[in-house]
């Protein structure tokens, strides 16, 4: 017999695929998931602005700084997929909810951190929170809303949750100049205090039907394990490390990335045992698997770019934290205006245009971060930058979310939602975890202003080039159809675009 109390919360939650934005239960909805994933994003952004007081406060090098990032990036991209599949199996709602509360906790453990090695290890059970919660909350929205409601709760989700990201910085910058870093951390736990009584009240549960019992647990190992391998050759390379350790690491997790397909395409074609994390026939849809080529390209450039920028006005160009922070609130306010209408833009005139326009406008955004140097000024040097990259960004962010969706069936929300955070976390990880790399940066030019100065112009050029060939595989491959309904059907049975 359920308890009155429990049957009351029951109740207030409306039947999943029914939601209407513009109702109550719709914006109960958005605020839960938006409230998750912003914690989640946000999280991400504001760490970047900390990052030299970690450093100083704990001794860290830069590949310490860098293993800030790749930790939670690392387990975020290795285990998102899991986290998406455990939601369409067990019920999106509860793995959304689980991963909250894990979040909330390893959060804790981040701020009470007392060494560098300590706040690494936080950070990866950080990011196994962010793999549960992340793609729950895109994929209730998915199923939860009416079809002819989902655009528009998409753009709303996507809006928020990018101004949560784009908020970051400051925050960050605030809290590191007020409280300390450690708070960056701290100020979690009451937000997912409020998810957690929100969801428990006004979520509607949603789960996909048959299938398979079991997990994927060998799939999750071996795509941590792979995206491991690489990125620790990647971040050896500037630190120092013996060319034997790089070399092992990267022929362990090329191996591992190699036994992952290999084990994903066998799990699909038996039909005993779990069923694969990956189904790899979820990119026969060839919108799809195009879509989330332009996503890694577009989420390198974002992930190298935001990790270097706020390094580069505090380190190179001598900017406060609280500065640096302050920097980029022209794009959380453009963000906030204009990103709901760009999904309705993508609805009415197809993602392809403002994709590839936003994109173009993201790369000019970048190019103009060359001004950005020792003597930097923030009128004449950051803020036309900064503007224009808020433009485009409240151009991408939404059309690239819809179309993601759009193209996978909705039985597969959680997949679809899944993978696609997955290609994006592992670009932004390769990117942190490369580009010191490539710009030649090490632990010595980080603490060198003309040093990190010229490794970030270099950056900014080699993420403008992966804007640049984004946009182009928008403009004259992405169908501007993708967003009706019929077409993901006839993508996945061959047809073409």
């Amino acid at each position: 017999m359920i308890p009155a109390g429990r049957a009351r919360v029951i109740a207030a939650a409306p039947p999943a695929g029914q939601v209407r934005l513009g109702a109550a239960s719709g914006r109960w909805v958005v605020l839960a998931t938006v409230l998750g994933t912003g914690m989640a994003m946000l999280d991400m952004t504001a760490v970047n602005v900390a990052l030299p007081a970690i450093g100083r406060q704990l001794a860290a090098s830069l590949d310490g700084l860098q293993w800030i990032v790749s930790g939670y990036t690392l387990a975020l991209a290795g285990l998102i997929l899991l986290g998406g599949s455990l939601g369409d199996r067990l019920g999106r709602r509860r793995v959304f909810l689980a991963g909250v509360l894990w979040f909330a906790l390893a959060s804790a453990l981040c701020g009470l951190a007392p060494t560098i090695g300590v706040l690494i290890a936080a950070r990866i059970l950080q990011g196994i929170g962010g793999a549960l919660l992340v793609p729950g909350s895109l994929a209730i929205i998915q199923a939860s809303f009416a079809r002819e409601a989902r655009p528009r709760a998409i753009g709303a989700w996507s809006g928020l949750s990018g101004v949560a990201a784009a908020a970051g910085p400051l925050l960050g910058g605030w809290l590191v100049v007020t409280a300390g870093w450690r708070w960056v951390f701290l100020i979690n736990l009451p937000v997912a205090a409020v998810v957690i009584v929100v969801s428990l009240r006004r979520l509607p549960e949603s789960r996909a039907e048959g299938g398979r019992p079991g997990f994927d647990v060998a799939g999750a190992v071996l795509a941590a394990l792979a995206l491991a391998g690489i990125s620790y050759a990647l971040i050896g390379v500037p630190a120092g490390a013996g060319a034997g350790a790089v070399g092992a690491a990267a022929a362990a997790g090329v191996a591992a990335a190699v036994a992952f397909i290999a084990v994903e395409r066998a799990r699909g074609r038996s039909v005993a045992g779990p069923p694969p994390m990956l189904p790899l026939g979820i990119f026969a849809s060839r919108q799809f698997s195009l879509i989330n080529v332009i996503t890694f390209c577009v989420y390198a450039a974002f992930g190298g770019e935001l990790f270097l920028l706020v390094l580069e006005l505090q380190a190179g160009a001598g900017f406060s934290a609280l500065a640096a922070g302050s920097a980029l609130l022209p794009v959380t306010c453009l963000m906030l205006v204009l990103s709901p209408r760009t999904a309705a833009l993508a609805q009415r005139a197809g993602p392809r245009r403002p994709l590839a326009a936003g994109l173009l406008t993201c790369a000019a955004a970048l190019l103009l971060m060359l001004r950005i140097g020792v003597h930097a000024r923030y009128l004449t040097d950051v803020l036309p930058a900064v503007v224009v990259f808020g433009l485009g960004l409240t151009l991408v962010v939404s059309p690239l979310t819809v179309t993601v969706l759009a193209s996978a069936d909705v039985r597969h929300a959680g997949l679809a939602s899944g993978v696609n955070n997955a290609v994006a976390r592992a670009a932004s990880l390769v990117a942190v975890a490369g580009l010191p790399a490539i710009t030649g940066l090490d632990s010595a030019g980080y603490r060198s202003p003309d040093q990190l100065t010229r490794g970030f112009h270099l950056a900014m050029i080699v993420c403008a080039a992966l804007l640049v060939t984004a946009s182009v595989l928008a403009i004259t491959m992405i169908d501007d159809r993708v967003l009706r309904d019929d077409l993901p059907a006839r993508m996945t049975s061959g047809a073409r675009g």
